[in-house]
């Protein structure tokens, strides 16, 4: 293998390595693991789009919006599939199925309320900087299942 592509495998491989801490900071519910992987400094480029939600731009309104998620689930936990990295430059593109199970409070005592799954998909860009790769965007789309209804008008 030629030097250029034992850096680019190495770029590859350290961009798959921040996008797996933002989601372990995420699962975690830690802010500031997750704040440390979101681009310093970049208070009005960076942006986020959660499904359903409009779009958040600035670290300030991004980092809040995790904030308050964090705040109002009990668990979440995130399996990653159909994991793609493209890069040029200092910029790298990952595109995933996010395969999320989540629970929120129960209705009553300790115990974990309903969980819940759900798939979304989401594009994360990165951003080298000399403290490694940081989020610049993440955006989250919910993927629409077909229900037993639509699948029996289609075949009729």
């Amino acid at each position: 293998m030629n030097e250029e592509h034992a850096r680019a495998a190495a770029d590859i491989a350290e961009v798959e390595a921040a996008n797996a801490a933002f989601y372990e900071a995420l699962e975690r519910g830690d802010l500031d693991a997750l704040s440390a992987c979101w681009l310093p400094g970049e208070e009005l480029t960076v942006s986020c789009v959660h499904p359903g939600w409009p779009v958040l731009t600035g670290r300030h309104d991004v980092l809040r919006s995790y904030a308050l998620i964090m705040a109002n689930t009990d668990y979440i936990q995130f399996f990653l599939t159909d994991v793609n990295v493209a890069m040029t430059g200092a910029t790298a593109l990952v595109t995933c199925t996010e395969n999320i199970l989540s629970g929120g409070p129960a209705e009553e005592g300790d115990a974990l309320g309903p969980l819940v799954g759900r798939l979304v998909v989401a594009t994360n860009v990165f951003r080298r900087t000399a403290d490694g790769w940081k989020l610049w965007s993440h955006h989250g789309s919910p993927v629409l299942a077909d229900s037993d209804e639509d699948d029996e008008e289609t075949s009729s």
